[in-house]
């Protein structure tokens, strides 16, 4: 089941989706109208002889008019879409590249036009003129036919405007936010009851006298999806310990332990077909099931922003801007145990995202190569500040205490002016003070 879901997620986020979904009703459109012609009252085609009128030779004139010119545009946009990739690419990150495919405008204004061209075509292959015996001009298909050649220059507009909206840094770091929040309410919809996180602890006996059997990836790729009920299923009918080697977003190698299983007894073939299919792999993360890719791809954008040759300040705090909606919407949920439990006892040790990992996801690796930017170091300050605002779960505090502490004592060793250090100091008093405190 979470191979078909991961295939049909990877299907419908594919960037030939929406087109072919287009190119198929317009096909349908022009056959339906060609076999509607002849149910058209032709006292109506008379009083509109403008509309309806045209002959034979104006029918095919104006759809292979139509035709080409969508044609030619179709390829104008994929060009000027690819052009756009790569200055996303370069310019940020090229894990961003994922958010411009599955950009639905572009998709539907590629497959609109491609759509269109299909119409024409499927049209003008009815037309039949007296060198046939019969001529059949299918009125109403070609007044349509031109109603989507003024479609298709509204969609043109409409692509114009998207193309250069999308490149934009604050358009592309919302977008990935956006999708990392989803992720975040998909993953971890429930809120941490009390004002105390249990954390990870050990809830079971140990399981002594026995031997951890390997079972070897059969793929090498990224890690999108574990089927855990699975692993979770064989062991409570077996009465052994799965221990998960490889997590979500990480890079599994055919061969390599990906699970492990603590028994007496040896594995056979049918049983280790079975562990080794829980895996969902692909060529690259999938944010379906791992919200710290979403977060990665704006600490990239951060890192970008903050190297030598671009030193582009107000992006890197934009990335920390939305980094701190995410793990504000992410401080009270509940992120569920790596420990799995049937029939009383431990069953499955599974490899899952902890707070504290996701905190040095979003912040370690930007305050590392921010020595020095006191606008970016300040900002930090600040988002954690408004993270320390948001929960009262003593274990999360204490992670923002850490990191807080550890952007004050960046400040002390890469900032010059002694001004400037004490504005750092300043701001993160009051942070630090009222963490250590509780």
């Amino acid at each position: 089941m979470e191979k078909l879901r991961q295939y049909w997620y990877n299907v419908h986020s594919s960037f030939w989706f929406i087109p072919g979904l287009i190119i198929i009703v317009s096909i349908a459109l022009a056959i339906g109208l060609i076999k509607a012609d002849p149910f058209i009252d032709r006292q109506m085609l008379d009083r509109w002889p403008r509309l309806f009128g045209v002959g034979v030779e104006g029918s095919r004139a104006l759809l292979e008019a139509i035709a080409s010119s969508m044609i030619t545009v179709a390829g104008t946009v994929f060009s000027i879409t690819l052009v756009a990739l790569a200055l996303a690419s370069s310019q940020y990150t090229s894990r961003v590249l994922r958010t411009f495919m599955r950009n639905r405008v572009n998709q539907t204004v590629l497959g609109m036009f491609v759509g269109i061209f299909a119409y024409c075509l499927v049209v003008l292959r009815t037309i039949q003129g007296e060198d046939t015996g019969e001529v059949f001009v299918p009125s109403l298909a070609v007044l349509f036919g031109m109603v989507l050649g003024f479609i298709g220059i509204a969609f043109l507009i409409l692509f114009i405007h998207n193309i250069a909206v999308s490149i934009q840094a604050s358009h592309i770091i919302a977008d990935v936010s956006e999708e990392t929040l989803k992720a975040v309410n998909h993953l971890f919809p429930e809120e941490v009851i009390g004002v105390e996180d249990t954390g990870d602890r050990w809830p079971g006996p140990d399981y002594e006298g026995q031997v951890w059997r390997i079972v070897p990836a059969t793929e090498t790729g990224y890690i999108q999806q574990i089927d855990i009920d699975v692993l979770l299923s064989f062991a409570e009918e077996r009465g052994v310990l799965v221990r998960v080697e490889q997590g979500i977003g990480e890079f599994l190698v055919e061969g390599t332990p990906a699970v492990s299983i603590l028994t007496t007894n040896l594995l056979n073939e049918k049983d280790v077909r079975r562990l080794g299919s829980v895996y969902t792999v692909g060529k690259e993360r999938s944010m379906d099931q791992d919200v710290s890719f979403g977060i990665r791809q704006l600490v990239d954008m951060a890192l970008r922003a903050l190297s030598p040759g671009i030193n582009d300040t107000t992006t890197a705090i934009m990335c920390i801007n939305y980094l701190t909606a995410i793990l504000v919407c992410l401080i009270n949920r509940r992120i569920e145990s790596c420990y799995r439990t049937a029939d009383g006892r431990v069953r499955v040790l599974a490899r899952g995202p902890t707070f504290a990992g996701l905190m040095m996801e979003s912040f370690d690796q930007i305050r590392q190569n921010a020595g020095g930017n006191v606008a970016v170091l300040t900002r930090m300050l600040q988002s954690l500040e408004t993270l320390a605002d948001s929960t009262l779960i003593a274990t999360r505090r204490r992670v923002l205490l850490d990191h807080a502490k550890a952007v004050v004592e960046l400040g002390h060793r890469s900032v010059p002016s002694p001004s400037d250090r004490q504005y750092i100091i300043s701001q993160s008093a009051r942070l630090i003070t009222t963490l250590d405190t509780q």
